[in-house]
């Protein structure tokens, strides 16, 4: 049985898992389902099945995956400074919207859904543990294997709820649903919460195998590449009114780098930064945990897709919602000096690729002599740039639905070109079976180089110096991106420089990492997190509004408040489920 092919629309597994949307979560199995037909291999495999499932959503294919996101493009980057949300332009899914200009309240139903369909997933894996602890080896080979693979599903479930909504209940699957009322939100700090989390895959890597043989199913290595996660954000401990950062604690940041040495050897970088984006290296060396899709394995709409973001794909060939655009600032971001090394501070002084139109109404190209980072046209898809492998035309400013509202550029990543044959054709757009990486290897490296940056010893800035240049040297080593009409000649000039010894301090190398980590992740749903986790995304993102809002008026009253806007508002109606004992996240007032 692969993950990769598994019908996760099973009707048995869906009924035992399902949440009913008039009650803040449900575990009871309904339908046929009792413990007599789940308490065996072939039963409890449904519910293991559902858990994994989870992690593309739990509603599956309905339209709250396109809206609530688990691939946090709208969490994780239209709320920062990498990308607006697009689409037919700022009332279209105005919750977005809001969420991008700061401007969120207890109110907004996508936040409420968000929580909702966060503690669903919470509770697929509760569920299966529940069955699974009543059973024993006799009814279900490797048992406690699967009892820490569901554990560390958990985990991430809760990571999640955390670094979005800051003060969660959080409870195991020996809490009766009776209880799930009498739990309140402020139980644990955050970083008590994080440290759970933690324990929870310290606990799980212990038992979890090195390989698992299906595709998809976590290991040893998801388990401790996951806790190095968790551990970094600890890492930081934050106040718990204000939300700065108070402390680095060093300790911890040793831990990271010793559960990074775990992944050593086993995984690697991709050989072109390209290969991200295509089928055949999706379950590659750089994969560590993705959420496995797939495409015409027999359920509905093109099959288990990334719903996620089906918003996103463009206009054009895709005939795509075109939502989730790359913003200015990150297109900027992307120059560099002489040596090929990012602007630290010039980089938003001038706006590159600057699109002008000439008299016959074609978009032209302006402001591009400077040098950029090749990554710039693997994720970007600016106007008369190629487009991927597609012959037919490049990327056009027209791909944008609203060009007076969001400008015209395309989020290049996270689709196959519109030729090739694994793409679905007409509804729904964009899709194909193509994975969502939720940890890849270049992930791992960058954690471990920020912790030993922040740790300050000699041996170990180098080591991250040495890290760094490694994940650079991938993008210079890349295919680079061509002229549309002249394939000898690349589509921009591309320099891309290695970070000298010399001049390489604690405080230039955290610049550095900093800036590394945005241009290699870029659109994958950290951003955000990442600003508050380093405690800078007050001065980031109002430095973002102020230079923004002359061409994007809708940021004309954004504002980032330090000690309320870092986190999520605790919905109004996960409040009234509790009956008044949930208490708000600072700054948002009483309910």
């Amino acid at each position: 049985m692969n993950f990769k092919y598994i019908i996760l629309a099973l009707g048995f597994a869906s009924l035992a898992v399902s949440c009913n949307e008039d009650k803040f979560l449900d575990i009871k199995p309904q339908g046929s389902l009792n413990d007599e037909n789940l308490s065996n291999a072939e039963g409890v495999q449904y519910l293991v099945t559902a858990a994994y499932a989870a992690l593309g959503g739990p509603a599956g294919q309905t339209n709250s995956c396109w809206n609530i996101p688990m691939t946090n493009w709208s969490y994780g980057e239209v709320r920062a400074d990498n990308a607006y949300k697009g689409g037919g332009g700022v009332g279209d899914v105005g919750d977005i919207h809001r969420i991008e200009t700061m401007d969120v309240d207890a109110t907004i139903a996508n936040l409420d859904q968000k929580w909702f369909q966060l503690y669903c997933c919470v509770q697929r894996c509760n569920s299966t543990l529940r069955v699974l602890n009543q059973c024993s080896e006799a009814d279900v080979p490797n048992l406690e294997i699967q009892k820490a693979e569901m554990r560390v599903l958990r985990a991430h479930f809760y990571f999640e709820l955390s670094r979005l909504f800051n003060k969660i209940p959080y409870f195991d699957e020996n809490v009766d649903e009776e209880a799930y009322v009498n739990i309140p939100n402020n139980q644990y700090t955050r970083d008590e919460i994080l440290g759970m989390i933690a324990q929870e895959l310290t606990d799980a890597a212990e038992i979890l195998p090195e390989t698992q043989t299906e595709i998809g199913r976590v290991n040893k290595y998801v388990a401790y590449a996951y806790e190095a996660k968790v551990k970094l954000y600890q890492a930081y401990e934050q106040d718990e009114t204000t939300h700065a950062v108070v402390n680095i604690n060093k300790d911890l940041l040793r831990e990271v780098v010793d559960l990074c040495n775990q992944l050593e050897g086993r995984y690697n970088l991709l050989d072109d930064f390209q290969q991200l984006d295509l089928l055949a290296y999706e379950n590659g060396k750089e994969s560590v945990f993705a959420v496995q899709y797939s495409m015409n394995d027999g359920s509905p709409d093109a099959g288990r897709i990334n719903w996620s973001n089906l918003l996103n794909a463009p206009q054009g060939p895709y005939s795509g919602d075109g939502f989730f655009l790359p913003s200015q600032n990150l297109i900027n971001a992307y120059q560099t000096d002489e040596n090929g090394l990012p602007l630290f501070d010039a980089y938003a002084d001038q706006d590159y690729d600057v699109i002008v139109f000439d008299e016959a109404g074609n978009a032209v190209n302006t402001q591009v002599d400077n040098n950029v980072d090749p990554r710039l046209d693997f994720i970007v898809g600016r106007p008369n740039i190629t487009w991927k492998t597609y012959t037919e035309t490049p990327c056009l400013n027209s791909w944008v639905r609203d060009q007076g509202t969001y400008g015209y550029h395309c989020c290049k990543r996270f689709f196959l070109s519109p030729e090739s044959p694994d793409m679905f054709k007409g509804w729904p757009w964009g899709a194909s079976g193509l994975n969502w990486q939720i940890i890849r290897y270049a992930n791992v490296l960058l954690w471990k180089a920020e912790a030993l940056i922040e740790i300050g010893e000699g041996a170990g800035l180098e080591e991250a110096r040495t890290i760094i240049n490694r994940i650079r040297t991938r993008a210079k080593n890349s295919a680079y991106v061509k002229d549309f009409h002249d394939a000898s000649q690349d589509a921009a000039h591309y320099l891309i420089g290695l970070y000298p010894q010399a001049g390489w301090t604690q405080a230039y190398a955290r610049e550095a990492l900093r800036f590394e980590t945005r241009l290699e992740t870029a659109m994958e749903g950290e951003r955000f997190f990442d600003l508050v986790r380093w405690g800078i995304a007050k001065e980031v993102m109002n430095q973002y509004f102020a230079h923004e809002k002359e061409a994007r008026v809708y940021y004309v009253n954004s504002t980032f408040i330090s000690g309320k806007n870092e986190y999520m508002p605790i919905p109004r109606s996960q409040y009234s489920f509790s009956g008044g004992l949930y208490v708000q996240n600072p700054g948002y007032g009483d309910f």
